[in-house]
């Protein structure tokens, strides 16, 4: 059975940091990548590599977060 999700928030702190913190990684990743490569490559280049780096992130999120719901759904069903 899937909820949504405020009851989360009853069990602590740390469902509303990971949610508030997942909103951040594709800036740190973009960060990253820039500052890793920002004497080495061309900064137009590193520029385009480190917005699609950042955007690649988004479907990783989502596929933690629905695996995260598969999961708990099964344990629910159990």
């Amino acid at each position: 059975m899937l909820d949504d999700g405020h009851e989360d928030l009853f069990g602590g702190i740390w469902p509303f940091m990971k949610r508030a913190l997942f909103v951040f990684l594709p800036l740190w990743i973009a960060m990253i990548v820039w500052y890793a490569g920002v004497d080495y490559i061309n900064r137009d280049i590193l520029l385009f590599v480190a917005a699609i780096s950042a955007g690649l992130t988004f479907p990783v999120i989502q596929l933690f977060e629905k695996l995260n719901i598969m999961r708990k759904s099964d344990s629910e069903s159990d």
